[in-house]
């Protein structure tokens, strides 16, 4: 999978399914996607929050991203409004120990400093999975979509790939079946929580999980899924 920036729960569903998770470092950055940004809770509604990237080519592997020079000053402020937001959620202050965490890693790489928040929220949330980098398999890493998603596999001897449900308009399963590897897709289940009195928005940042909800809660979380 991509490495996401304070994802939302299903990226750790998905993480807590598998006995690997290979994270990718060396494609393309997606300018759109959801890398560098997610969604909070701020006074009822969504916000989206940004990590600031230094301008460089739209054709860079996410490895090669740098975060801007004024993420210096901007992660204070992003840590004030996730303060101001969620100060009064049941369970801010244990949460915020390692958003903080996460958010003043000192790293400017965007690679560097995303993968350091996906091991602080899997330690959190005492998820055991093995956690690798693609980019230190030894594999023809010019291949691309599922050719390097089966050879990677091919690299760890592993007979299953789950991907999120999204991956099933991209994946075939016969040609998974061909090579000798059963292809499943991860599908989150119905998951709601109190937010404050406000009516529930659903599918925000792994943060306003962690601030309405224990941890004992959110590993019950982790088991709402399916396997398709």
């Amino acid at each position: 999978m991509q490495p996401y920036f304070m994802p939302y729960i299903g990226y750790f569903q998905l993480i807590n399914s598998v006995d690997e998770f290979v994270v990718y470092d060396n494609i393309e950055f997606t300018k759109k996607g959801w890398i560098n940004r997610n969604r909070i809770l701020v006074n009822g509604k969504d916000l989206t929050i940004t990590l600031p990237l230094k301008k460089d080519s739209d054709y860079l592997n996410i490895v090669d991203r740098r975060l801007a020079d004024t993420w210096v000053s901007e992660k204070r402020k992003m840590l004030n409004k996730i303060t101001e937001s969620y100060r009064k959620a049941p369970c801010f202050e244990s949460a915020f120990q390692v958003i903080e965490k996460c958010i003043l890693y000192e790293a400017d790489n965007l690679f560097s400093f995303i993968y350091h928040s996906i091991k602080l929220v899997n330690e959190y949330l005492e998820i055991l999975t093995r956690t690798l980098v693609s980019s230190t398999l030894l594999i023809d890493h010019c291949l691309k979509a599922e050719k390097k998603i089966i050879e990677i596999c091919k690299s760890l001897r592993a007979d299953n790939y789950i991907n999120s449900i999204g991956g099933s308009e991209l994946y075939s399963k016969d040609i998974f079946k061909r090579a000798g590897i059963e292809l499943q897709f991860l599908k989150t289940g119905d998951i709601t929580y109190k937010q404050f009195n406000n009516k529930f928005i659903p599918w925000l940042s792994i943060i306003d999980v962690m601030m309405f909800n224990s941890k004992e809660e959110i590993k019950k979380f982790l088991q709402i899924k399916a396997l398709i």
